[in-house]
């Protein structure tokens, strides 16, 4: 009998065995364990495995009551400032004060030579004293019936002009005098003794420097949350720092600037602050309700609107719009949170508004930093 090859051999019993296989109906997907028949507990499942919830950091801020800082570049001024004038042209015949001069209210500043003017009042002075002492004597007559009324009458006329006639003789040598209007102080000298001078030329410069002025311009947005009276910070250039009140809020805006004149009177009883000294003006604003929170937890929505996001008590990512108060070197100043806000500081910019989250404490260091030192305020 002829020997059958090995090759064929192994291909007849390949086929018989996959016959049998065919045949029988037992048999299991390749590379599954599970038979015919049994129920595979995965295919059972109609549901994909659960998303993992993202974990956020969240914090519940305390709540404070802010005053927003404003602070304007301003100038020193003159509480009041006078150039005084000539009311005569003249000689000047003396100048009892020097720049620098300490004054009060009436002190002589500046004399002319009076030429004739002391004459002209004392001639007025005389004839006054006859004429009063004629209106007498017409007074006695007339009630002893010896005079007739028009002549009484006549007296009476006579008095008066000599009156009007010495008010116009002082009045005329007050006029080479020149003397100070307010307490203050001599800043300046342009005249020297011994010089003409015509009328209304300007002879001297007078400052009242008690209280002096820090004087500045607030915006359209600033001025209502500012009221006459408020305590305010003035810084000077110099570096000195000094405590004042604000005086005036003008009602008038610039045309050119849309900014409003403040002026903030400051005590210088020394008269140590000059007029014309660059300075800061430091203003606070009306209080209100805010939470102080560092500037990586500030987000936008989807509508591009500035805000936070916070958790809600079922985790859920909501947004809130919020006001920005102030921005200090420590944090921001925000307004418009709720009580009970629960806001998202890590992880915010990796959630939507609608997701649910697994939320987590943050850690005191960061609450620290969010919060900041409330008591210090």
């Amino acid at each position: 009998m002829p020997k059958i090859p090995f090759h064929r051999l192994a291909a007849f019993v390949v086929l018989a065995v996959a016959a049998a296989w065919v045949v029988t109906g037992q048999f299991s997907s390749v590379g599954s364990a599970v038979a015919v028949g049994e129920e595979d507990p995965a295919a059972s499942t109609s549901e994909p495995p659960a998303t993992p919830l993202r974990t956020v950091a969240v914090v519940a801020p305390q709540h404070i009551d802010h005053a927003r800082t404003i602070r304007i570049s301003g100038v020193t001024e003159a509480n009041k400032r006078s150039s005084l004038a000539a009311r005569s042209g003249g000689i000047i015949d003396t100048i009892p004060v020097s720049e620098g001069s300490l004054v009060k209210k009436g002190d002589l500043i500046l004399a002319l030579d009076a030429e004739e003017r002391p004459a002209a009042v004392a001639m007025a002075e005389a004839l006054v004293a006859q004429r009063e002492s004629e209106y007498d004597a017409a007074q006695k007559l007339l009630k002893s019936g010896n005079m007739a009324k028009l002549q009484g009458e006549s007296a009476r006329a006579a008095l008066t002009a000599a009156r009007s006639q010495l008010e116009t003789a002082k009045a005329e040598l007050a006029r080479s005098e020149i003397r100070a209007p307010f307490d203050g102080i001599v800043d300046q000298v342009d005249v020297e003794e011994g010089s003409a001078i015509q009328q209304g030329a300007e002879v001297a410069t007078i400052l009242s420097l008690d209280p002096v002025l820090a004087v500045g311009e607030v915006s359209e947005q600033d001025l209502s949350q500012l009221e006459p009276g408020a305590s305010a910070e003035v810084r000077l250039v110099n570096g000195q720092r000094v405590s004042g009140a604000l005086r005036y809020l003008s009602r008038d805006a610039s045309p050119q600037t849309r900014t409003f004149r403040i002026e903030v009177a400051v005590p210088n009883p020394d008269r140590a602050i000059p007029a014309g000294m660059t300075a800061e003006i430091v203003l606070q604003a009306e209080k209100v309700r805010a939470v102080k929170l560092p500037r990586s937890v500030v987000t936008l929505s989807e509508r591009g609107e500035l805000g936070i996001r916070i958790a809600t008590p079922d985790d859920t990512v909501n947004f809130i719009p919020i006001d920005i108060v102030e921005d200090t070197p420590e944090a921001l100043v925000l307004a418009g949170i709720p009580e009970d806000a629960r806001i998202i500081v890590s992880g915010q910019e990796l959630v939507s508004e609608g997701d649910k989250v697994a939320t987590v404490e943050a850690n005191e260091s960061v609450i620290r930093r969010l919060v900041g030192d409330v008591a210090a305020r």
